[in-house]
């Protein structure tokens, strides 16, 4: 792991380094590009060809889509302190979004036209779960629970076979859990090649939901504008502020937990406010890295994608948050710290505040969804929610009264801009 020192005269360089390194090499993005080329031309050839390569899943376009009656046994073998965690999980996270769901709305405006908005679903989601070195079984609910509520007609669900060459159980059971049933063992680029373009078996969706390796958000990336895409959740992020109030084995134990994932570009950050801190942390990391059972993953990220950094203001910690834009904050800091903190930092996925809230909560429990923009999207997504499932529609009905009120500005404004038609529109229904 490296330290950096906010008032290094370098500092602003080696920053941008680390923001950086979350981006793909070219390596990436030229073989995401010619797997979605062949999937767009050779369908379901190129789909299975890609699935074995990468899955080793020998599947062919009959065997794509896993029989429903598979969910529902899944559910029936998985233990049954599983299925009520899983029910526990679906509950919060059900819970927190069904306040997000926004209702239709219709008033006068000042020309005393009607005015409003309608809210509909999108016809067909695609949901990529991702399940290769991990099953990520809380994926399923942090997506498909929230198209759920949504009303989404169409609710399509992409992941990979594990090692076993099997669809892990409880990624199955959490589909049945959320009452989704169209499911397909295909994972990577070509589950989201197959998504946006389509093959003779895998309908196209009309957008795609759901976090993935560094190669699957290149290609939603590459993919968008054939299809929506919710964000860019790439490999996972988390960035730690702390100060001397914060349990260095706490912070140690959340840098790690993130770290863990396995795909090698997962970043992890402390940002220490006094050097104690810094150097009370870095010693933790080392002793309970060499405990998990991921150890030589998490040993990759600590020498390619961790950073120290060195402040000594809550102000300076601001500016590299907001700059960095983590997935994934935690404010371990003294509770007068925190308003100030939470109101100065505007980029972050998630705000995870005091020593007793791990960035695992949200992973898993709390409530909101785990789907968050990474590799500084933050800047500009925010993290999955039920609003990105439904289509907003402005609805406009004048009459002839309303119309005449507002002809002034539609000739000014159709002079200004030397579109006569733009203004013969209005004016001729008032002749």
């Amino acid at each position: 792991m490296r330290t950096l020192h906010f008032e290094s005269p370098d500092f602003g360089n080696e920053l941008a380094d680390f923001c950086r390194s979350a981006s793909p090499p070219p390596e990436i993005t030229a073989s995401v590009e010619a797997i979605l080329a062949a999937i767009r031309t050779d369908g379901d050839r190129a789909v299975a060809h890609y699935a074995a390569k990468f899955d080793g899943a020998k599947v062919g376009p009959g065997d794509f889509r896993v029989p429903p009656a598979e969910l529902a046994a899944a559910s029936r073998r998985l233990p049954a302190a599983d299925r009520r965690a899983m029910a526990e999980a679906f509950g919060a996270v059900a819970e927190f979004n069904r306040r997000g769901l926004p209702k239709d709305w219709s008033a006068r405006n000042r020309h005393g036209a009607r005015v409003g908005e309608k809210f509909d679903p999108i016809r067909r989601v695609g949901l990529y779960i991702p399940g290769g070195q991990v099953p990520l079984v809380s994926t399923v609910l942090m997506t498909a629970t929230l198209a759920k509520i949504a009303r989404c007609p169409q609710i399509a669900a992409f992941t990979p076979v594990g090692a076993e060459g099997r669809v892990s159980d409880g990624i199955l059971a959490a589909l049945h859990l959320v009452g989704v049933r169209e499911l397909y063992q295909i994972g990577g680029v070509q589950a989201i090649g197959a998504m946006a373009y389509g093959t003779a078996s895998i309908p196209a969706v009309d957008k795609i939901f759901g976090p993935g390796n560094a190669y699957v958000c290149e290609a939603k990336r590459q993919v968008f504008g054939t299809v929506g895409v919710d964000s860019l959740p790439g490999p996972s992020e988390v960035m730690v502020i702390a100060d001397n109030s914060a349990r260095l084995d706490f912070a140690a134990a959340d840098l790690l937990a993130q770290a863990e994932h396995g795909s090698g570009r997962e970043r992890i950050c402390l940002v220490a406010l006094t050097e104690k801190v810094a150097a009370g942390v870095a010693a933790e990391i080392e002793v309970q890295g060499s405990r998990l059972s991921r150890s030589s993953q998490v040993r990759k990220v600590l020498e390619e994608g961790c950073v120290i950094i060195r402040v000594r203001t809550l102000a300076q910690a601001a500016v590299v948050a907001n700059r960095v834009a983590p997935e994934h904050l935690e404010l371990m800091v003294r509770d007068g710290a925190i308003r100030r903190l939470t109101r100065s930092i505007t980029t972050a996925g998630a705000i995870m505040i005091g020593n007793w809230t791990p960035t695992v909560l949200g992973d898993f429990a709390a409530g909101p969804s785990h789907v968050l923009p990474t590799a500084g999207a933050g800047r500009y997504f925010s993290g999955l929610r039920l609003e990105d499932f439904l289509r907003r529609t402005s609805v406009i009905r004048y009459d002839k009264n309303s119309l005449r009120k507002a002809s002034p500005v539609i000739a000014s404004f159709s002079a200004l801009e030397s579109l006569d038609g733009h203004g013969h529109s209005a004016a001729i229904r008032l002749e």
